[in-house]
């Protein structure tokens, strides 16, 4: 190699940076002792910003763009060197591109269960997942106050930190929200808003910006699970406390249980009443009014009173004829007063619903006994004439 080459070799005239990886956020250009020539060509791509640094204090900035590098577009570094007007010698600065493009799909996680007080189950452990998004919105403190000087800065050596921040607001959301159990999975939706307005201030201080934050599950442990379907099955049956629940798996603890025995027959056989009762209770909505069984008591189950008699049928009523106007209507009692008083006789035209025409009050077979019997005449006397 000639002197000439060795020379020009020593000098860097281009300044890029491609980026062959997904996962670089920080990337030092190489320059191995080499110096920058004043006049070097620096091309900047989208999401990308050039960041130069004059031992150890940030200078100048340079976003997407091709620039020619004088001392009027690096005003900042002119002025650490002391560079006078004009300067044209080859100077010593590292550049650090920073990659300011999305980083989508990093995923979250409780790594361990949530405890929250529920409502209806008490105290419960939750898991939750998601993922989120972020770029790199101011380059500068980014690098003053997360990547120092390493050269090849990835997304593996800030998501960790990233995560912790999002899993401590979240535990803090979810307790605050006092939102059922049950109820959660319809508000995924606002626990990522509550959550992203919380966080993207705090991704801020490391020069971040949070441009997406989701919540893609809340889930209950296994066994806790299992509990709940259970719990529905039970519903199904009638059985809609949470203490008659208890008591169920108790009995089916206790049946399964080695050496359960007596004991756990009786439990079986006392559920059993109180599940059958209830089952009639919801076959038979006039039985839901009462319990067939009272708790059961020292001398067992106690059976309550029978239930009481429907109500009477109401009383006939009659519409009278009387001096050709039609009355009433009337109950028993008042025809029995009436016939006392003279004023209805057999003669007399009676009706009532369900009969097809008027008839005398006589021939009416619910009426007759207001009349009562009538003797027949006396021997040798003429019949007395009814009482009008």
């Amino acid at each position: 190699m000639g002197l000439f080459s060795k020379i020009k070799g020593e000098f860097i005239d281009i300044i890029e940076w491609l980026d062959p990886t997904n996962n670089t956020i920080v990337y030092r250009f190489e320059r191995y002792q080499n110096e920058i020539k004043m006049g070097a060509k620096l091309t900047v791509r989208e999401s990308q910003v050039a960041v130069f640094i004059n031992e150890g204090q940030i200078a100048d900035v340079f976003q997407p763009g091709m620039y020619t590098l004088t001392t009027e577009n690096m005003p900042i570094l002119s002025t650490l060197k002391g560079w006078k007007y004009g300067f044209n010698s080859p100077f010593k600065a590292e550049v650090y591109f920073v990659n300011t493009k999305k980083f989508l799909d990093n995923k979250w996680g409780t790594p361990n269960p949530i405890l929250v007080r529920d409502p209806e189950f008490g105290p419960v452990r939750l898991r939750a997942f998601g993922v989120y998004e972020y770029r790199v919105e101011d380059a500068a403190k980014f690098i003053r106050d997360i990547v120092g000087t390493d050269g090849d800065f990835t997304i593996e050596k800030v998501n960790n930190q990233l995560r912790n921040i999002i899993i401590t607001r979240f535990s803090d959301a979810v307790a605050e929200s006092k939102i059922p159990v049950l109820d959660m999975a319809t508000n995924y939706n606002e626990f990522s808003e509550q959550i992203g307005k919380v966080i993207i201030d705090e991704y801020k201080e490391y020069g971040l910006n949070m441009t997406k934050f989701l919540v893609s599950n809340i889930s209950l442990p296994e066994e806790m699970q299992k509990f709940l379907d259970k719990k529905m099955g039970m519903n199904v049956l009638g059985v809609d406390n949470y203490m008659q629940f208890q008591a169920a798996n108790a009995v089916e603890a206790a049946a399964t249980a080695p050496g359960g025995g007596a004991a756990a027959s009786g439990m079986g056989m006392g559920m059993g009443f109180a599940m059958a009762g209830q089952m009639m209770n919801a076959m038979n909505p006039m039985m839901n009014q009462q319990q067939m069984y009272q708790q059961p008591q020292q001398g067992g189950y106690q059976q309550q009173q029978p239930m009481a008699p429907p109500p009477m049928p109401a009383a006939s009523t009659f519409f009278v004829a009387v001096n050709g106007q039609q009355s009433g209507p009337f109950d028993m009692n008042t025809l029995s007063t009436m016939v006392k008083n003279g004023q209805v006789t057999k003669d007399t035209l009676v009706w009532k619903q369900g009969m097809p025409a008027w008839a005398a009050a006589g021939s009416v077979q619910e009426l007759s006994s207001l009349f009562g019997a009538v003797p027949p005449p006396m021997p040798g006397m003429p019949p007395v004439p009814p009482q009008m």
